[in-house]
């Protein structure tokens, strides 16, 4: 009987130190993501290319794989993440990331020939990139994503980040074509805070980049409704961009990072605040606008199914518009995106992956999937 005892003993300390070298992955087997077995099986080609087929060119950007790798890392696949990272370094940064920032968009030329369409980079793809380096790198214990994610991190901050009169550092959507005499143009959606937060953890520059976009994201949203696009002009401040203020495509995702905040971030209570009116507009029409005037508050048709995943964490911060919540949970049980509607099944994934409570973010900007947890789902 006492043998028994001392190898069930044995047993389960060993047990115990396998789970400490082990880790987070130790759950994994135990929280399928459907939605992601979906993503993968209708917009992933094999070798790792996220693919928009909505264009005859059968495009890919480097948001699209930026967006692909956070996902195989909240999923906690391994396999797929290092397939497209891999397919990312040698078609859109010439096989070396620590180098070259990806190229934007990639696909089938007139000719009949895949390569790379447009070669300027896109921060927001460069930031997603980077971070998910850097949080695979913690989560899986790779000292080569941490370092990989530190050296693209570097590279953006070198080539995208510019010193504004009467603002201070900010991020430009790309190294070319976003500073001119008229003043430079600025995408908020490109500024995820808890991304900026969890740089700021390794370069202190990031902090001054995430409290001059708190300031955009106030300033250039007088009604609190997020622009597409804004223009900062010196001595003049944040001004409508030449096509107008209109907030749709773009602004949309501004809405889900302010959602995705966590609890105790200290910016969150301030901004949410501030982009209530987006809530009260959604829970009066009782669909997500498709597009509002960022100057005056008037909204102009019904976003697509990709808009009410997108809102659910923004409607699920605030008691009161719990019943507007349900309404786009409910439309997005009645009317799911088409399989591979690149853009609204990104926001989907987003938005009700985070509803679905298979991921957080910390205040510091840190991942925290649910496989970390033996997944409680």
């Amino acid at each position: 009987m006492k043998s028994k005892s001392v190898s069930l003993t044995r047993s389960l300390l060993l047990a115990a130190a396998l789970s400490l070298l082990v880790g987070p992955a130790l759950g994994a087997s135990h929280c399928a993501w459907p939605a992601w077995e979906n993503y993968k099986e209708h917009m992933v080609s094999d070798d790792g290319r996220v693919i928009d087929a909505s264009s005859p060119q059968q495009v890919t950007t480097s948001e699209g794989q930026s967006y692909g790798m956070f996902f195989a890392l909240v999923a906690n696949d391994q396999d797929s993440f290092e397939r497209l990272l891999s397919w990312t370094r040698n078609n859109l940064a010439s096989g070396d990331l620590e180098r070259r920032l990806p190229a934007w968009q990639w696909g089938l030329e007139k000719d009949d020939q895949w390569r790379v369409l447009d070669s300027n980079n896109a921060s927001d793809a460069d930031l997603w990139i980077a971070y998910s380096l850097l949080e695979a790198g913690r989560l899986w214990r790779r000292p080569d994503f941490l370092a990989l994610g530190q050296h693209l991190l570097r590279r953006s901050a070198a080539q995208t980040l510019r010193n504004l009169p009467g603002l201070g550092l900010m991020l430009l959507p790309g190294d070319v074509g976003f500073d001119s005499s008229q003043g430079w143009r600025l995408n908020p959606s490109y500024l995820p805070p808890q991304l900026l937060a969890r740089f700021a953890l390794i370069a202190p520059i990031w902090a001054k980049v995430a409290e001059n976009s708190q300031r955009l994201l106030i300033e250039g949203s007088p009604k609190g409704f997020a622009p597409d696009w804004l223009t900062w002009q010196a001595g003049q401040g944040f001004v409508a961009n030449a096509k107008g203020a209109k907030g749709s495509y773009d602004a949309i995702r501004v809405y889900l990072w302010l959602g995705m905040l966590a609890t105790d971030a200290p910016e969150r209570t301030t901004l949410i605040d501030h982009f209530k009116p987006m809530l009260e507009a959604t829970a009066r029409l009782r669909y997500v606008p498709e597009q509002v005037d960022a100057q005056s508050g008037k909204d102009i048709g019904t976003g697509p199914v990709g808009f009410s995943a997108a809102l659910l964490p923004l409607l699920a911060s605030d008691p009161s518009t719990a019943a507007a919540l349900a309404v786009q949970r409910e439309r997005l049980q009645q009317s799911p995106p088409l399989a591979d509607a690149y853009y609204n099944q990104s926001l989907l994934m987003f938005g009700q992956g985070w509803d679905e409570q298979r991921y957080r973010f910390d205040k510091d900007g840190r991942l925290q999937p649910n496989w970390t947890c033996l997944c409680t789902q």
